[in-house]
């Protein structure tokens, strides 16, 4: 893929996101089975969408991709259509109602309840651990790949490198702790009827919409202070993590795989506002000092199998400025990567 130099309106932005990788293309000429992704209506379920969607075109092979959320917005659901996927309105946390749904081959999990969870937990612990147990028991048949977080690791030091898969789990907060829940569940019942399992720990997605680069560069251009209490984070280009995603069908096993899915490198937060600001005519000011801890996740594994993101961290810094400084839409859904506190 020929990336461009600057990425200027939505379109533009949805096509390189939704642009499938060689070996992608590939794999969907081996897959057997159609592909269902449960949670669809999120922030990234419609470029990993489009990702199967384009995919599956380049291999010229036939095969349905089935997005399944309740929906509550039309028009997701209409752009779906129009890219392609069929679509079915589905409460997951209703028992029956998932039963109701064609059992297919492949399944891509994207259900999962963040913020908010503060004052909320029930609600977070239900979507998070009660739909993978209706999930896990409906397709038992299914190769299925949980998006899960790195959040299930430890804050460790900033020149650790980062947690690897072997590492211990020791989630700090109730949401991190719900999603250990989450692949406890699916562990269980992987175990149980030996369904193959890929446990998908993903941080941070990059779209210019939104992501911890948008978090950054938005304080920066409206000359705000930029919070250094975690002072390093791990970013991906979402289309490389939709990717990345799929890919995992292949690698689903029981008892589950897992794989960290970020970039290479543990990003300082003076060293992504620093070039940001540059690049747009800012100054850019601190507040708090650098945490020597942070949640960082090891990528070694998954850059083995699957190659490093095909977007350097340099050009999601390079568009993401440029698509603040253009005035390009948000979608008003922070990360919170600065919290150490576990509470979202």
């Amino acid at each position: 893929m020929i990336l461009p130099e600057l990425i200027s309106n939505e379109e533009q932005l949805d096509e390189v996101l939704g642009t499938p990788s060689p070996q992608l293309t590939e794999m969907m000429r081996r897959l057997d089975g159609d592909i269902m992704i449960l949670g669809i209506g999120g922030k990234m379920g419609a470029s990993l969408g489009a990702v199967a969607i384009n995919a599956i075109k380049a291999a010229g092979v036939s095969k349905k991709v089935i997005g399944v959320a309740r929906f509550s917005d039309p028009d997701t659901r209409k752009k779906l259509n129009q890219l392609g996927i069929e679509t079915i309105s589905c409460d997951l946390l209703d028992r029956q109602a998932v039963a109701e749904l064609p059992r297919i081959k492949n399944i891509i999990f994207m259900v999962g309840r963040k913020f908010g969870t503060d004052g909320n937990e029930e609600l977070t612990w239900a979507i998070n651990t009660l739909v993978p147990h209706i999930v896990a028991e409906h397709f038992t048949a299914s190769r299925i790949v949980v998006f899960s977080t790195g959040n299930v690791y430890p804050l460790v030091p900033v020149t650790s490198g980062g947690c690897s898969e072997t590492d211990s789990t020791n989630p700090l907060g109730e949401y991190a702790q719900s999603c250990l829940g989450r692949e406890r569940i699916f562990g269980h019942f992987s175990k149980l009827y030996g369904t193959p399992l890929c446990l998908y720990r993903l941080n941070y997605a990059i779209d210019l919409r939104y992501g911890v680069l948008y978090d950054i560069g938005r304080k920066i251009w409206e000359e705000k202070p930029v919070d250094l209490s975690v002072s390093h984070f791990n970013a991906i280009w979402q289309g490389d993590a939709c990717n990345q995603a799929l890919l995992c069908l292949e690698y689903c096993t029981s008892p589950a795989n897992v794989f960290n899915i970020t970039g290479p490198e543990s990003i300082p937060v003076r060293y992504a506002a620093d070039i940001m600001a540059q690049i747009m005519g800012k100054k850019v000011t601190y507040s708090g000092n650098d945490g020597s801890y942070a949640l960082l996740a090891n990528s070694a594994k998954s850059a083995k199998h699957f190659g490093y993101p095909t977007v350097s961290l340099q050009q999601m810094l390079t568009w993401t400025a440029h698509w603040l400084m253009l005035g390009g839409r948000g979608l008003n859904k922070p990360t919170h990567f600065d919290t150490n506190n576990g509470r979202f």
